[in-house]
């Protein structure tokens, strides 16, 4: 039976971040996992493979629970229009690129930062819903108005960039979230050009 509520991937990524902060919560790992497994921008704790795995821990429920969130919402229907395989390598390519973007960041404002979540994967998610589907009505909550998708990722992108430049010192990483986009975008285009999507 064909499940078009979590398809394949989507299913994946929600029960490996639900297992993931419930063994970081009640197994009493999160100390063991934000050393090995959180991103983290400088020596001597940073490791290659960070890059990919912060992006399946989080820092509470609701950060949790809003990434899964917006993930099913906006990452089934890609799921269905890209396939399983495509959009796991567009989401672990935005994941990874957020990550890097983060990094870069961090190094040139010379804070050393530690970052988990989602997110990245999250937002170049939304950027591709936004592009596959730009006059498709989201209702937001607030203010509670339908707004076409492609102002909808606008709208968020200016904010995130607003509050990295003004709210650096907030502990969210804006900067990995636009990274995100920035990623995903480059992907579309590039699919776009090789007629891979359309």
């Amino acid at each position: 039976m064909r499940n078009d509520t979590f398809p394949p991937v989507i299913f994946a990524l929600l029960m490996a971040n639900a297992v993931l902060f419930v063994m970081e919560n009640f197994f009493g790992l999160r100390g063991f996992t934000e050393t090995h497994f959180a991103l983290h921008s400088g020596a001597p704790l940073f490791r290659p493979w960070q890059l990919l795995t912060y992006g399946f821990l989080h820092g509470d429920l609701m950060h949790l629970a809003l990434n899964m969130f917006a993930l099913w919402m906006f990452g089934r229907t890609m799921e269905a229009v890209w396939g399983s395989r495509r959009f796991a390598i567009y989401f672990l390519a935005c994941v990874v690129g957020a990550g890097i973007v983060q990094m870069i960041v961090a190094q040139v404002v010379g804070r050393p930062t530690t970052t988990v979540g989602a997110s990245g994967g999250v937002f170049g998610v939304l950027l591709a819903f936004g592009m596959t589907f730009p006059n498709q009505r989201i209702l937001l909550l607030i203010p509670p108005i339908p707004l076409p998708a492609k102002y909808f990722v606008l709208i968020y992108g200016v904010i995130e960039l607003y509050f990295g430049l003004t709210r650096s010192n907030s502990g969210v990483a804006h900067f990995a979230h636009l990274g995100g986009m920035v990623i995903g975008l480059v992907l579309i285009l590039y699919w776009r050009s090789r007629r891979q999507i359309r």
